[in-house]
């Protein structure tokens, strides 16, 4: 049964406020200092790293819990706490480090491993083409919609690195074909993101 236990559902709230302070301090820290241009408060940009950032993580993450239990396995999101305090004292000087927490999972079979990691960065692309057409609006609209394609396209490309516990070697290793098609998508968009071809 697809369901958020209420010890799920603090983790998954923790994280996401976490991560929403944390790439608001890093994203807008200029717009809270003393002569800014900006009027950018530090509780509207909290608002707006938790609508595009913490989306995209939360989202994430989800994906991989539901896909394990389409294949019939318990999972659970379980946040990191002390990365978690560290993703923002890291924003605070200027870097993020941002390793939430983890969907856990019993053992698969290479093939669902492979499909429970592929589904995380599938919807980061999903939700890339969502935030894509509020890019087009100006003001605060136009903001939301040119950090949801940055994140998501950050996120899709990272994670599709076949190295360690990230989702690209779980792809990786259950298929060549697959995984190659799927880091073409995910790595260009996240070039594309940091080159400035994407918004």
């Amino acid at each position: 049964m697809r369901s958020i236990k209420e010890t799920e559902l603090r983790d998954l709230a923790a994280a996401w406020l976490a991560l929403s302070v944390a790439f608001a301090l890093l994203f807008f820290r200029g717009a809270f200092q003393p002569g800014s241009a900006t009027d950018f408060s530090l509780p509207f940009a909290i608002l707006v790293c938790a609508i595009t950032a913490g989306v995209a993580f939360l989202l994430h993450e989800l994906a991989h819990k539901f896909t394990a239990q389409r294949f019939g396995y318990p999972a659970a999101f379980k946040a990191d706490y002390n990365m978690l305090v560290l993703a923002v004292f890291s924003a605070m000087v200027g870097f993020l480090f941002a390793a939430p927490g983890a969907v856990y999972h019993p053992q698969t079979t290479e093939r669902e491993s492979g499909l429970i990691a592929l589904a995380g960065p599938a919807t980061n692309v999903a939700l890339l083409a969502v935030f894509f057409p509020l890019y087009l609006f100006p003001g605060v609209v136009g903001v939301v919609g040119f950090l949801g394609v940055w994140i998501n396209a950050f996120l899709a490309g990272f994670n599709m690195i076949p190295y360690g516990p990230l989702d690209g070697k779980k792809v990786w290793n259950w298929s060549k074909p697959v995984f190659v098609a799927s880091f073409a998508v995910c790595g260009t968009l996240a070039a594309g993101a940091f080159l400035g071809f994407l918004p």
